[in-house]
């Protein structure tokens, strides 16, 4: 079983300087949903963006321990443009 505190750690060693938000979606320690705001997104679409954070999550995806991880992710000038800092 995962905690949300681990795949957060995860994502920001592969994506350092990041702003990552992981939360347990059903109490289960496999399914996870996650806001990641990177410089490393710019100039990136979605899909591209996405392969990199679950680059680093690979091991506990094919072995089932994280069977699901919601994305929303955005680099600082999408995140700034929605208002939201």
């Amino acid at each position: 079983m995962l905690d949300a505190d681990f795949v957060r750690t995860r994502i920001l060693e592969a994506l350092p300087g990041s702003e990552v938000e992981v939360r347990d979606t059903t109490g289960t320690g496999d399914h996870f949903e996650a806001r990641v705001v990177s410089p490393a997104f710019a100039g990136k679409p979605m899909v591209q963006q996405h392969q990199l954070v679950y680059a680093p999550l690979q091991q506990w995806l094919k072995t089932g321990e994280l069977h699901a991880l919601a994305l929303k992710t955005y680099s600082p000038e999408q995140w700034q443009k929605l208002g939201q800092r």
